[in-house]
């Protein structure tokens, strides 16, 4: 439970800096699930930080499940009963862009992938499914939460489609993980047009059964949607507590 390094100044506030160390330490495997965290006493020393900003960072990862606070025993890194992994992945990735971005890239390939098996394996239902909700996605373009919530149930059972529950159960976590960003682009009027546009394309091939055309088809749309993402970015005013 060593290997923290002291806090520099920068533009992100103090205990999210705390909460990202200790993140980083989780996802390196140096901390594990049960392991008991220093005292705040002891973290504020090696982190160079007040006792008011570990408490701060110690709140915020209690709030997310990733910590289990035991009164008068100390604090330990909850264990997967807590769905903690994908908390803690989460986590990261609401700190940091780049991480977004690393994901987006990962989901792309993925993508690709999936949409060509949905495209070769699908049933009626399937295709039934992905109707209504792209059906859901274009009357809901003035409704920011509604049109995600279709977006996401779209490649959600797109991936239900490609009959691997692997890929399947990858395609959900990665999903969730970055609904946060996924809100963030759709906030921008412009991208509802050419995001549904994508969708359609990807929807075409699947219907027909044109594996090639479905792969292009999802290749393309998560290249627009990186691309969206970053133009989101160059936003200074955006806030991620806004989200």
């Amino acid at each position: 439970m060593n290997g923290f390094e002291r806090i520099r100044v920068n533009r992100e506030p103090l205990a999210t800096e705390v909460v990202r160390q200790i993140i980083d330490k989780i996802l390196a495997n140096r901390m594990r699930i049960g392991d008991r965290l220093p005292s705040e006493r002891k973290l504020a020393e090696m982190l160079g930080v007040g006792r008011s900003v570990i408490r701060e960072a110690l709140k915020s990862l209690t709030v997310l499940g990733l910590i289990d606070v035991r009164q008068g025993d100390g604090t330990y890194l909850s264990d997967p009963d807590t769905g903690f992994t994908t908390r803690v992945i989460e986590w990261g990735l609401l700190l940091g862009a780049h991480e977004a971005l690393d994901l987006v890239e990962a989901r792309c390939h993925l993508e690709a992938v999936i949409a060509g098996l949905a495209a070769s394996r699908r049933s009626e239902e399937d295709i039934e499914a992905l109707r209504r909700h792209l059906a859901e996605m274009e009357v809901s373009q003035s409704d920011t939460g509604r049109f995600v919530h279709a977006d996401m149930a779209f490649h959600a059972r797109t991936a239900e489609a490609c009959g691997n529950g692997t890929l399947e159960r990858m395609m959900s976590g990665i999903t969730v993980l970055l609904q946060v960003w996924i809100r963030r682009v759709m906030q921008q009027p412009e991208s509802y047009a050419p995001t549904l546009d994508e969708h359609r394309r990807l929807f075409a091939a699947i219907e027909v059964g044109d594996v090639d055309g479905a792969q292009a088809a999802a290749a393309a749309h998560m290249r627009q949607a990186r691309t969206r993402l970053e133009r989101s970015l160059a936003d200074d005013k955006f806030v991620p507590s806004q989200l």
